[in-house]
């Protein structure tokens, strides 16, 4: 399939599942804690350098984000979890929106579980990872920041987030870097089997 990456748009901000767009466009969502680099996949995977915007600022997708890509397929980005700098109350409402929109939604088709590959898995990283198999939902985990791990220590610490996550071998695993665009072409042939 040849996706015409110049065709992108932001459909919809969604706060709230009366603002889902009614659709029948298959969805893959992007879960991943604050600073994890979701923009940046985004902008990597679209060859687009501020599509998404990225923020020094963790903890600023705070809505639904609903993108476009060429008429086949809405990528949403979801609030990034863990980020401790926002109210208890608010941390709570991002995690009943992103449960609520991938347990409810049907046109969900799969989500990308990001994590960072430098480090072990966080708790919220498990609990995303565990929550997303116990609902069935196919999850592809993308290991971020590869560009700041030396070559040699790929295995060990891929061994390492597979461990903690409990990880199913049924699963896909994409060792990525935004910086050097590994991964990218990897990540489009398995998220394309979606759509």
């Amino acid at each position: 399939m040849t996706v015409n990456l110049n065709n992108l748009s932001l459909t919809i901000s969604a706060a709230s599942e009366k603002q889902w767009p009614v659709t029948k466009l298959p969805e893959i969502a992007l879960a991943g804690r604050s600073n994890v680099g979701k923009s940046s996949f985004i902008n990597t995977m679209f060859n687009r350098k501020n599509f998404a915007r990225t923020s020094s600022t963790p903890g600023k997708t705070q809505l639904l984000n609903f993108y476009n890509i060429d008429g086949l397929v809405h990528f949403v980005d979801v609030p990034g979890y863990g980020y401790a700098r926002v109210s208890k109350k608010e941390r709570e409402h991002w995690g009943e929106m992103i449960e609520g929109y991938l347990t409810k939604r049907e046109n969900l088709q799969a989500v990308v579980s990001l994590v960072d590959f430098r480090h072990e898995p966080t708790h919220d990283d498990v609990l995303m990872y565990q929550f997303l198999k116990y609902y069935h939902i196919p999850v592809i985990v993308v290991a971020t920041k590869a560009d700041k791990v030396t070559r040699n220590r790929w295995s060990g610490n891929e061994s390492v987030i597979k461990k903690v996550l409990q990880f199913d071998s049924t699963d896909e695993f994409i060792v990525f870097s935004s910086e050097t665009k590994q991964g990218r072409d990897q990540a489009w042939s398995i998220l394309e089997k979606y759509f």
